[in-house]
């Protein structure tokens, strides 16, 4: 089933949908807005989750420990992430990509530095938009 097809045709509920597409969630969770950023910095090296916070809500706006922890059990469940718990005192847990992770990681930060690439046309198309608008408008 193509994926434009099968998230056009999906309705009802979380669970049935997921039974219907199940790779809708998985797109979501790796393109929300935390999990982007999550994925991108966890491929240059492992992170503790007080440096994967600092280092997250340097985007913008910081991430509350609440959503960078459902985050990151999402990513986890998904087999995106990997949590390596340490029995030491103070507890130690470091957060790395898996293999699966890293590679959705890649093609999240190409489209990441291709929309860096091309914020320019993007401004001049949403200019010409307004512009129209405002003209339709009048």
């Amino acid at each position: 089933m193509a994926v434009s097809g099968a998230v056009k045709g999906a309705r009802g509920t979380d669970a049935a949908v997921e039974a219907m597409c199940p790779y809708r969630l998985v797109i979501e969770h790796v393109t929300s807005r935390w999990g982007v950023l999550v994925l991108i910095q966890l491929l240059d090296r492992p992170h503790r989750f007080s440096e994967l916070r600092r280092a997250v809500s340097g985007y913008g706006r910081g991430v509350s420990e609440k959503m960078l922890t459902q985050t990151l059990q999402t990513l986890e469940r998904d087999g995106m992430v990997h949590r390596d718990a340490r029995p030491v005192i103070p507890p130690r847990v470091d957060y790395s990509l898996t293999e699966l992770g890293r590679e959705a990681a890649e093609q999240v930060r190409a489209l990441a530095l291709w929309t860096e690439k091309r914020m320019d046309a993007v401004e001049e198309a949403r200019e010409a938009y307004d512009t129209r608008r405002g003209a339709d408008a009048s």
